[in-house]
């Protein structure tokens, strides 16, 4: 599934250009802080595999007003650096791949 090229973001990463998106809107879990930020980065030029990237910070619009930094361009950077190592091949199409950096996000429970 292609990301929605609205309010994404090109980035280009060790000579590849890629697409990420932050969801403006958290879901109900997330506007909860019962769950942690996450974003999506796909190969721009012709989409496969989509990144999905659990981070271990409350979503910025969380309804609790809970402490969340934005999420940079060097994170991103390094969330696909640590994809691609991990086995994550944008160029091929298949299922989502899913990176779980949420290690130390503590829920509003």
């Amino acid at each position: 599934m292609a990301l929605v090229k609205k309010s994404s973001r090109r980035i280009t990463v060790d000579g590849t250009t890629y697409r990420w998106r932050l969801r403006g809107r958290p879901t109900y879990d997330q506007a909860l802080v019962w769950s942690p930020l996450t974003y999506a980065v796909e190969y721009a030029e012709t989409p496969g595999t989509t990144l999905v990237i659990t981070t271990n910070q409350p979503h910025p619009s969380n309804w609790f007003g809970a402490q969340a930094n934005p999420v940079l361009p060097s994170d991103v950077a390094d969330s696909i650096r640590t994809a691609r190592h991990n086995g994550w091949t944008p160029e091929n199409p298949g299922s989502p791949f899913h990176l779980d950096q949420s290690e130390g996000f503590v829920s509003s429970l």
